[in-house]
């Protein structure tokens, strides 16, 4: 049959069921409920099973899925997955519409949803709906991500391959539209609403501003993830929010008992949180697979994803404080290192190190990051440095499980700082490895410069670490609480803490009960209380239960993996359980529907489409055979010989391919001339160590002078490194107070450097250098 080549079609000219996604959140403080709707039309003249593989947030809920197929409306049960499938291939092969939702075995953002039997000119409107917590982002603002691109994840060499295929094709041909709405309300007034996408203004729905909607503008690219920052005024409030139990579960169970969601902002002593740390053991782990070449946005098309990791390695190594010890890791398919263990910094081993930077290039291959981790936890220890590592990807991996795994084991030895650098980076890998590693996640996307969140980060870092931490509850009698979220290891300024706790016993006629978390920081005991109302909210429906419900089905997940063959099949007995009851998909289920209204048999062979998905990257793509498994690019498969019932055996057999396709090789246009040095990054190049500069010519170029003038200026009776490291000083204050988040690190270096040299006349140089460099900046706010 020859295929019309009007209308919707894939990459491979075949017409695309999907037509439009329209997606609905309503945000509640910092809880979101998504909910998605998929509209799928199918205009072949024979039926047709989709396949849809997308990305959703690592850490959502997924808690419904329901389809309606004419005045037919099916809502999906929760089953243990190998059932659902079997249900699923059953209900096709008798010819009975069928859908199925399930979560990857390997990375719990990415699921796949096929829609069985679509009759010739059918419709279905598919909704799915999943609940999360928004990430609190370094400058208070609060974040969600809509994942409208996936990538092609690399599988390393040996590994399994993925359960669910993608099929990907650029975005610019992404046949299907999105629409995006959000409708936000707080108790406190919300003050603004940002994206990397274009918005309609902000309508606020109330006269205190504590209500409002946005949506997204028309003509969405498919070249991006939707990312909304929501700010609120006074955004650090402690609250706890009590939700009542389902009225059909058993009291004592978690969906039958209420449940408190506790949202705590530790504020620490000020004096505590100027005193640095000036040691440690700081390793960055650097992607260098052939994707980093990509652009960071397509704004600046000559800064690539690595141009920017080697600026922003400069900056890290020029902030580093004398006395602690570094390493430099990068992967790709194998992995390097600059030195075989960590060394001391000082001049010699910096120079070094940057030297090796400066050269580093998006040349090793896929992204197989479990190795690299394996070597640096088995390097012992450094005494009385504690481990830092900051880890730096596009975050393309197919075995997220598996590496989340590694850094939990490796909690207790260090603390783990992650980068997601670029659109599609997995957020179950980024957000899992700072989570289990107690560090902090940041994502790089749009128009974002990474060096001044991986500089923020680095302030995290160099806190001092918080230590004993725990939770007490202090409820009337008769009321006991069952914490339900793993223990708190990692608090830092201003970041929330979150604590699910699960009540017991006879609430009504209590009113408060309080919460208090210790914890000692430097040395100092500390405490955060909180004091809350024990009568349940009224509008959060099932909001906080799922949330817990998925919080504990993760636990369980991880706790099943580290002791799998043992005590496994007990662990994912529970888990299918809480998932059952909790209406909450985990990776041992998934939401299956049937419709068994209608009787007629589907008729004709059974055609089956994978729908494609947007990746981001350079259009140009080879394939190589060494790497494993990335994305489907097989033809469609034939799934029925005769009155559409296809033989189960074929149909499963289909499903779980995953061993023999190809990842994508990126390939690459003429190299564009490199980019002028930005002056900032050439004046911070040129920091020795210790935190001074050196008066020459290199420096007097770096500041729009002479060597001549700057010579000139320089009062006698001081001596030439101090005078040069006042002016970079002055020249950073004066003119690039933009940027300040960058260099505010190396600058307070420079100034402990200057101080220690107890120089003469410092006054006299700071008024010099206002004069050499025309700007007006006070020796107080240089930090002398």
């Amino acid at each position: 049959m020859m295929v019309n080549c009007c209308g919707l079609l894939t990459n491979r000219k075949e017409p695309v069921p999907l037509k439009s996604i329209e997606v609905q959140l309503e945000v509640k403080d910092h809880v979101t409920t998504v909910v998605s709707t998929l509209n799928y039309e199918n205009k072949e003249d024979k039926p047709l099973e989709a396949v849809f593989v997308f990305p959703l947030p690592g850490d959502a809920a997924v808690c419904h899925f329901s389809a309606q197929i004419g005045q037919t409306h099916i809502v999906a049960e929760v089953k243990e997955k190998q059932q659902a499938r079997e249900e699923y291939d059953d209900a096709l092969s008798s010819g009975q519409q069928a859908f199925l939702l399930e979560e990857s075995d390997q990375s719990p953002d990415i699921f796949s949803l096929s829609v069985g039997s679509l009759p010739p000119g059918e419709s279905a409107s598919i909704r799915l709906e999943y609940v999360t917590e928004l990430a609190v982002q370094a400058d208070d603002g609060l974040r969600f991500c809509l994942p409208a691109v996936l990538n092609p994840r690399y599988h390393p060499q040996g590994s399994e391959g993925p359960s669910v295929q993608v099929t990907s094709v650029p975005a610019s041909l992404v046949p299907y539209s999105l629409s995006f709405s959000a409708r936000v309300s707080s108790p406190r007034p919300i003050s603004k609403v940002e994206s990397n996408c274009s918005l309609e203004p902000l309508q606020y729905l109330n006269a205190d501003q504590t209500q409002a909607t946005v949506k997204l503008a028309a003509g969405h690219k498919f070249d991006r993830d939707v990312e909304l920052l929501i700010y609120y005024k006074d955004a650090h409030q402690p609250t706890a929010v009590v939700e009542a139990g389902q009225a059909s579960a058993k009291p004592g169970s978690l969906m039958g008992d209420p449940v408190v969601m506790v949202s705590l902002y530790p504020e620490f002593p000020q004096d505590v949180m100027s005193s640095l740390a000036s040691c440690g053991e700081f390793v960055f782990l650097m992607d260098r697979s052939g994707s980093m070449r990509s652009p960071m946005n397509d704004s600046t098309r000559q800064e690539t994803r690595i141009s920017s990791a080697r600026d922003t390695l400069l900056l890290l190594l020029k902030s580093l404080p004398m006395g602690c010890y570094f390493n430099i890791y990068s992967f790709g398919s194998q992995f390097e290192y600059i030195f075989p263990t960590s060394v001391e910094y000082s001049e010699k081993t910096m120079e070094e190190a940057l030297k090796k930077v400066k050269n580093m290039e998006a040349n090793l291959g896929g992204t197989e990051i479990l190795l690299p981790l394996k070597h640096i936890y088995s390097q012992s220890c450094i005494p009385k440095q504690p481990r830092q590592l900051f880890i730096f990807t596009d975050g393309e991996v197919g075995n997220t499980k598996e590496v989340t795994d590694l850094v939990k084991m490796n909690a207790a030895t260090h603390r783990c700082f992650s980068f997601g650098i670029g659109e599609g980076a997995s957020s179950a890998l980024i957000n899992g490895m700072a989570k289990e590693g107690g560090g902090h996640a940041q994502f790089i996307t749009g128009t974002d410069r990474m060096q001044p969140k991986v500089m923020q980060s680095l302030r995290f870092a160099l806190q001092p670490a918080v230590e004993d931490i725990s939770v007490s509850w202090d409820l009337p009698k008769g009321v006991s609480s069952t914490i339900l979220s793993p223990p708190i290891t990692a608090m830092f300024q201003g970041q929330r803490s979150l604590i699910y706790a699960q009540l017991t016993g006879q609430t009504s006629e209590a009113t408060d009960g309080c919460v208090t978390v210790k914890y000692s920081l430097a040395g100092h005991p500390s405490q955060n209380q909180l004091h809350f109302n024990l009568k349940p909210a009224e509008d959060t429906g099932l909001t906080v239960h799922r949330l817990a419900a998925r919080t504990v089905i993760r636990s369980l997940e991880s706790e099943e993996r580290t002791h799998r063959g043992q005590q496994d099949e007990e662990v994912k007995k529970k888990v299918v359980e809480l998932s059952v009851q909790s209406g909450v998909s985990s990776s041992f289920t998934a939401f299956i529907a049937v419709n068994k209204d209608d009787g007629k048999a589907v008729q004709g062979p059974l055609v089956r489409r994978n729908i494609p998905t947007p990746f981001c990257g350079i259009m140009s793509r080879a394939y190589s055979a060494p790497m494993p498994m990335a994305m489907d690019c097989s033809p469609p498969i034939l799934m029925g010989m005769m009155g559409g019932s296809a033989p189960k055996s074929i149909r499963r057999e289909k499903r779980s391919v995953g061993s023999s396709s190809y990842s994508p090789v990126v390939t690459h246009e003429a190299a564009s001339p490199p980019p002028r040095k930005d002056p900032l990054l050439q004046l911070v190049s040129l920091q020795k160590a210790s935190g001074c500069w050196l008066l020459d010519a290199h420096l007097a170029a770096a500041l729009g002078k002479t060597s001549e003038e700057v010579e000139k200026a320089k009062p006698a009776s001081v001596n030439s490194e101090v005078w040069a490291s006042i002016l970079a000083l002055i020249w950073l204050h004066g003119f690039k107070m933009d940027a300040k988040e960058e260099w505010e690190l190396l600058t307070l270096k420079a100034a402990s450097w200057i101080k220690a040299q107890n120089a003469p006349c410092v006054s006299e140089c700071v008024e010099a250098g206002n004069t050499l460099l025309g700007c007006s900046v006070k020796k107080e706010d240089l930090g002398l």
